[in-house]
């Protein structure tokens, strides 16, 4: 399988070449730290399985490129690698058609499995920046639900989520026992929640955290 290392510091990319040596899976490499233009062209020339790539290479145009890159070999995978930030560039060079984004700050351990990853044809993200995603999705998931809830519904989930008692939430908003109940079931329901515990514990997730829509969009 031949790769293609394009890195602006020479070192660098002969550091990655013997690291994945080491995996003796039959790989072949050819390294390069001159700019975008050379690397066009070795792609042309070698036709790489995967080409592992430096945001700073000269002249790369940061996603642009990775999508030109890309229309030179649609089955070549590309494998960013940079010193950028992975929270600001990551989701936008895999749109792009990356199938991984590295900080250069990782382990050994961390870039082997990535490409390994992406040797097999899969897409990978940092543990750190997919809890983070996992997170932000779960947010969205539930703020969105919590936005459903009526004005009265979300009095008695802050109630709940404080332990108020039935008879307690009934005097305070003034409401028999038998309706605090009814509303219990509907933010059971509406918030898709398992149990009590699961209902408090999606309000504390929310609330106290400045949520708004801009972050989800």
């Amino acid at each position: 399988m031949k790769i293609l290392i394009a890195d602006p510091h020479p070192l660098m990319g002969i550091g990655i070449a013997n690291v994945l040596k080491d995996l003796n899976v039959g790989l072949s490499f050819t390294t390069i730290a001159n700019d975008t233009i050379d690397l066009k062209s070795q792609i042309k020339r070698e036709q790489p399985k995967i080409v592992i790539v430096d945001l700073d290479l000269p002249d790369f145009n940061g996603l642009q490129t990775i999508k030109e890159i890309k229309e030179l070999s649609r089955s070549m995978r590309v494998f960013v690698w940079s010193r950028q930030p992975e929270e600001i560039y990551a989701l936008s060079t895999i749109k792009s058609g990356a199938s991984a984004y590295l900080c250069k700050t990782c382990t050994e351990k961390e870039f082997t499995q990535a490409f390994i990853r992406v040797m097999r044809g899969g897409i990978f993200l940092s543990e750190s920046l997919t809890k983070e995603l996992n997170e932000r999705n779960y947010k969205k998931s539930h703020y969105n639900n919590f936005k459903k809830l009526s004005t009265r519904e979300v009095e008695v989930l802050d109630l709940l989520a404080k332990g108020t008692r039935n008879k307690e939430i009934a005097n305070r908003l003034e409401i028999n026992e038998k309706t605090v109940s009814t509303y219990k079931t509907r933010l059971l329901k509406k918030l898709k929640a398992d149990n009590i515990a699961d209902l408090i514990h999606q309000s504390n997730f929310l609330q106290g955290t400045d949520i708004s829509e801009d972050q989800f969009s």
